[in-house]
């Protein structure tokens, strides 16, 4: 195995999310194990503070060592970007990404390492300028298509991203 995909699922959905799921896929067929934790208990509380928890139960399915990649949609892209700075990784996969959390005291943060972003031009939950601000300084890769934020249209697209972003991590 040649390290972990912590697959990390956006708000009101779970670990068998069509995005997370075809990322699996293209994992398990780069030679990548993945994990995919189950945050839809601390979703209900609807509680911004509780982004933290969300963020320590990512960090906990990370192995202590080998090789990681963080990918998440939406609050699973906002946390792998927070986890990616606590726990050495490859690379972040980051799909639908919040740069802001109302409520949420911290601003977005992510470790400088290869990341690749799938953002919708037609996001009405996080403004497609957020995301090209983001990636601009950065210098990271962003792929932007006709969609919303669920990226519902583009989950193949997604896949195929992920796919060219493993290929290049060997």
């Amino acid at each position: 195995m040649k390290g972990t995909v912590i697959l990390s699922h956006g708000l009101d959905s779970g670990p068998q999310a069509s995005k997370v799921s075809a990322l699996a896929e293209v994992a398990a067929a780069h030679g990548w194990g993945s994990v995919r934790p189950d945050y839809r208990d601390i979703d209900a509380t609807r509680d911004p503070l509780a982004i933290d928890d969300r963020i320590a139960r990512a960090l906990d399915h990370a192995p202590a060592s080998g090789r990681i990649v963080f990918a998440g949609s939406s609050m699973g892209a906002f946390v792998s970007g927070f986890a990616s700075c606590r726990r050495p990784a490859e690379a972040l996969f980051l799909m639908a990404l919040p740069v802001a959390i109302p409520d949420y005291p911290h601003p977005f943060a992510a470790a400088p390492i290869p990341t690749v972003l799938v953002h919708a031009w037609q996001d009405e939950l996080c403004p497609v300028e957020d995301a090209i601000a983001f990636a601009r300084g950065r210098g990271d890769t962003l792929h932007l298509v006709a969609d919303d934020h669920r990226l519902g249209a583009h989950v193949d697209y997604c896949a195929d991203a992920f796919d060219r972003l493993l290929r290049t991590l060997g």
